[in-house]
């Protein structure tokens, strides 16, 4: 396994120091004074030592934040809010290397894909940077008694809890801070605590960009500490959460006492059919990064392959071939498909789905395992895997895995499969492979799921929405209705008699 030595595995950053809490614009210990160690899930070595927020810390982030939105935040102008947003582009697009490579170390993302998607999110903060100038309301005709002016304010909703995934540190970082500040919100940032490093690097840019104190506040911790303090806070306007439907149960519970305004982009199964008309030269590998893309570690991956019946035993070979040819190992090598997965947990969770497919009676074409020969060592690496002779009923194909295994299910009609892919409790995602443009057409409008992509899968723009149906959350971030979501509506009625 060859690291390619243009991708340092000792960024600046690793200066082995504790990575303090960054509140008020300045970095701080955490109250209670505890640490825990983010570890290398392709190695399982210790990166670094970060302070562990909890109730106090989070106190005190949002006191920040609070009194940054009532003082001087308040008077920022829309353009001035686009400048400090478009110099955060520019610093991150500068150190976009060393952003990803802290990705990779702490949750195995191979560099070679992220490394591509500099345009994309560099992009996406610019997007919103954007967005900032764009906020605007209505005035509306009425028919009251007498002369009356009526118009509807957009205002930024105020202090806002941001808890994001491990999945996708940088990206979920910059688009939660980049929508904030377009709408003049403020807001604390809960990173995940397996992978803590790429967010507290971004606060550091925070403060380079400009960003005034108390703006942007970064508490690494717990979820059941730290986020669930933050969930819960009486002074919090809103919490914008990605992660599992289990903890956004919680976190709606927890929201209940102050009436906050939520989104929630939580987790999926969804379904990804593949017709007999469809182009199985490129349905082949966009099926299968459908779900082997960051290990499976994805809440839309398309994990539910349904595949027409006459093709079947064809597709389902072709998927497994592209899985057993793909390179698994360390993400800093630049040649590397699949890395790790986030940690022991994760692996644990994987691998017994793994055992539970196999004994519900699904055929392993291909993986199947935990990979530890040789160069795999003590890393967190798992096999892509394709499960044949899956029935709808079992496990592996109604419960999240969050890993790099796909249920391939035959089917026979339309109806069939429409039916049948909406049966679940999720609705995040969804493909449809078909070179029959009205079938497409029609199928797509049935998939009862946020997105629904055609003859390709998991492809992104910062303009369009994403988000959930049913237990998969609501409300959507991309485009201006991300925006809106960081925004109160206000009825103005001036009599002007």
């Amino acid at each position: 396994m060859t690291t390619n030595p243009m991708f340092n595995a000792n960024p600046a950053f690793l200066d082995g120091t504790v990575k303090k809490l960054f509140i008020d614009g300045c970095w701080v210990e955490a109250k209670a004074g505890g640490t825990f160690d983010t570890t290398n899930p392709a190695t399982g070595e210790i990166l670094a030592r970060v302070s562990e927020g909890g109730a106090q810390d989070i106190d005190l982030a949002v006191a920040a934040a609070r009194r940054a939105f009532e003082g001087p935040w308040r008077n920022f102008k829309p353009d001035q809010r686009q400048n400090l947003i478009l110099a955060l582009a520019e610093l991150v697009s500068k150190h976009y290397e060393e952003l990803c490579i802290l990705d990779t170390l702490d949750m195995g993302m191979p560099i070679g894909r992220s490394i591509q998607n500099r345009e994309r999110v560099v992009g996406s903060i610019r997007y919103y940077a954007a967005q900032a100038m764009s906020i605007h309301g209505e005035t509306i005709e009425n028919s009251l008694d007498g002369e009356f002016f009526t118009c509807a304010l957009k205002e930024p909703i105020g202090v806002v809890g941001a808890i994001i995934p491990w999945n996708s540190p940088l990206f979920a970082t910059v688009k939660k801070i980049s929508v904030a500040l377009a709408a003049g919100c403020t807001l604390v940032l809960k990173p995940a605590e397996e992978a803590p490093l790429t967010p507290l690097r971004i606060g550091e840019l925070c403060l380079e960009a400009g960003i005034p104190p108390g703006v942007v506040n970064i508490v690494s911790g717990f979820g059941e500490t730290a986020g669930a303090r933050l969930a819960a806070h009486p002074d919090v306007d809103k919490i914008a959460f990605t992660g599992s439907h289990f903890t956004g149960q919680k976190i709606i519970r927890a929201s209940a006492g102050s009436v906050k305004s939520l989104s929630m982009e939580l987790g999926g199964k969804s379904p990804n059919i593949i017709f007999a008309d469809a182009n199985l030269d490129k349905a082949v590998p966009g099926a299968a990064m459908a779900t082997f893309n960051n290990a499976g570690q994805i809440c839309c991956a398309g994990t539910r392959m349904f595949v027409e019946r006459s093709i079947y035993d064809e597709f389902v070979a072709r998927v497994a071939e592209f899985g057993s040819r793909m390179r698994v190992g360390n993400g800093l090598d630049i040649n590397t498909q699949m890395g790790p997965l986030v940690s022991a947990e994760q692996l644990a969770r994987v691998t017994e789905y793994l055992t539970i497919g196999a004994q519900e009676g699904a055929e392993a074409v291909t993986g199947g395992q935990r990979l530890t020969e040789g160069a795999y060592g003590k890393g967190n690496f798992v096999a892509p895997t394709v499960f044949r002779n899956v029935t709808d009923n079992m496990r592996i194909a109604r419960e999240e895995i969050f890993g790099p295994v796909i249920s391939a299910i035959p089917f026979d009609t339309i109806d069939d499969v429409v039916s049948r892919a909406n049966d679940t409790i999720f609705g995040l995602g969804g493909g449809v492979w078909t070179t029959d443009v009205g079938k497409a057409h029609k199928v797509a409008r049935r998939i009862r799921s946020g997105t629904v992509w055609v003859n390709a899968y998991n492809v992104m723009d910062p303009s369009v929405p994403f988000g959930g149906y049913k237990m998969s959350g609501y409300g959507r971030e991309g485009g201006i209705h991300h925006v809106d979501e960081y925004l109160q509506t206000k009825a103005l009625i001036l009599n002007t008699d």
